[in-house]
C-alpha cells in the first residue's frame, strides 16, 4: 500500500472516505495508529461536523485540519485551518470574499450565515468575478490566537442547494451527521431517504461492536437516535439500524440524500 511504502506523514482526503478507509484497513488487520506513518490529515470537499473530525482523529491518532477550495478557484487552496482549529483562514491576498444572503444577494454582517462569493486576484487568463459558490458559512471577525490577520470562515454547514425542506422545516444533512457521529455505537456511513409526501428515514450503519444481536439494546439505541434527531431538527425521522458495511460507499463525495418524494 502506497501510504506504507512511501511512509506518508500527511494526506488530503474526503472526510467520508477517511471513515471508509478505516474500515478497509480494519478488514486487512492494519492498525492505522501503529502500521501507518500519518501525523496529519487535511479534509474537505464536502461538509462535515466537528464530531466527524474527532472520530477521524480518534481512529488514526492524528491531527485533522479542515480545508476549503473549489475547482473554479484552482482547487483546495482557498482557506485552511491553523493549529488552533478555530476557523479557516482565507488567503485574502488571492481572493476577495463576500458573504451574501442567498435569497436577496445582499451582503450579511460578520457572524451571520450566508453564501460565500469569491473573486480571484491572481488568475490572469481567466479571472473569476463574484462567483457564487452556494457554500454556506459565516465570517469570524475576532482575531485568531495564531496571530494571522487573514479573516476566518466558520465550518461550512452545507450548500444552499443541499438544504432539505421537510414538513416546512429547513434541514442540512450536517445536522443529522452531528447527532449520529456523537454516538460511538453508530458506524461510519448513513443515508437520508425522503419519500412519500414528506417522510424521512435515516439508515444508519452500526459500529461493529454494537452489532451484537441484542435486540433490546438496539431498540434503545434506535429510540435514542430518534429523540436526539427530533431535538436537533424539530422533525422526528424514522431510524433504521443496518449492519456494518451494508450501505453503498460513493467513489467520490458521499451521497447522503436520496429524495424520492412525490411532487
Amino acid at each position: 500500500m502506497l501510504l506504507q511504502d512511501f511512509k506518508s506523514t500527511a494526506v488530503h482526503i474526503l472526510p467520508s472516505y477517511a471513515l471508509y478507509f478505516a474500515g478497509f484497513l480494519e478488514q486487512r488487520n492494519i492498525n492505522p495508529r501503529k502500521d501507518l506513518f500519518l501525523r496529519k490529515a487535511f479534509v474537505g470537499a464536502e461538509p462535515h461536523t466537528e464530531e466527524t473530525r474527532q472520530r477521524i482523529e480518534e481512529i488514526y491518532g492524528i491531527d485533522v485540519y479542515n480545508s476549503y477550495g473549489l475547482t473554479e478557484m484552482n482547487g483546495p487552496g482557498v482557506a485552511f485551518e491553523c493549529e488552533h482549529k478555530a476557523g479557516l483562514h482565507l488567503w485574502e491576498d488571492h481572493f476577495i470574499l463576500e458573504v451574501i444572503d442567498p435569497a436577496t444577494g445582499e451582503p450579511v454582517p460578520d457572524g451571520t450565515p450566508g453564501e460565500v462569493v469569491l473573486t480571484s486576484l491572481k488568475r490572469e487568463a481567466m479571472p473569476i468575478l463574484r462567483y457564487r459558490t452556494r457554500d454556506i458559512t459565516h465570517v469570524i471577525a475576532e482575531p485568531c490566537a495564531c496571530g494571522r490577520t487573514h479573516r476566518r470562515l466558520a465550518r461550512f454547514t452545507g450548500r444552499s442547494d443541499d438544504m432539505l425542506i421537510v414538513r416546512g422545516v429547513n434541514i442540512f444533512p450536517t445536522q443529522i451527521e452531528r447527532v449520529l457521529m456523537s454516538l460511538p455505537q453508530v458506524g461510519r456511513n448513513y443515508v437520508i431517504i425522503l419519500e412519500g409526501l414528506d417522510d424521512m428515514t435515516v439508515k444508519v450503519e452500526l459500529a461493529a461492536a454494537a452489532f451484537d444481536g441484542d435486540v433490546d439494546k438496539l431498540q434503545l439505541l434506535q429510540d435514542k437516535l430518534q429523540e436526539k434527531l427530533k431535538a436537533e431538527l424539530w422533525v422526528r425521522p424514522k431510524v433504521d439500524l443496518v449492519p456494518p458495511g451494508s450501505l453503498p460507499v460513493a467513489e467520490g463525495k458521499a451521497k447522503r440524500v436520496i429524495d424520492k418524494r412525490s411532487l
